[in-house]
């Protein structure tokens, strides 16, 4: 099991049928690099007022990553290959799912961030570092 710098316990089970968690599920293309072929897949994004989030990202009938994030840390797991990051303070820019809930709420991202409305209502976040990118379409 691979971990992040600054290792945190792992984060308690989501209940997303407690109350306060706003919910929006969709699907995703996922472009690990610019020019790259898109994984498609399904994302879930739930978010609570106190900065807490869930992302998961699926490729049926698989959970490809698992994510938590609360203001001050954050966690990721690849069941498939048995991985599970974690640290403290902002996630590293490879685990670019969990930056979804942060540009979803608002939230400044640096400026090797891009994050803009695309049609079919959807959503395109992209590293422009090294060209990582989602476009993510949530049902309505």
């Amino acid at each position: 099991m691979m971990t992040g710098c600054h290792t945190v316990p792992p984060f308690p089970t989501v209940d997303l049928k407690e109350p306060g968690w706003t919910v929006r599920q969709g699907q995703v293309i996922w472009k690990r690099e610019r020019n790259a072929a898109g994984v498609v897949g399904e994302i879930l994004v739930a978010t609570r007022p106190d900065g807490r989030a869930f992302v998961q990202f699926s490729k049926n009938p698989f959970p490809m990553l698992i994510a938590q994030s609360t203001r001050s840390s954050w966690e990721a797991e690849m069941p498939i290959e048995k991985r599970r990051y974690s640290g403290r303070g902002l996630p590293p820019a490879h685990l670019i799912f969990l930056y979804v809930p942060r540009a979803l709420a608002g939230m400044s991202l640096s400026r090797k961030w891009s994050w803009e409305k695309v049609e079919n209502n959807g959503w395109r976040l992209e590293n422009r570092s090294n060209g990582e990118s989602l476009e993510i379409f949530f049902g309505t």
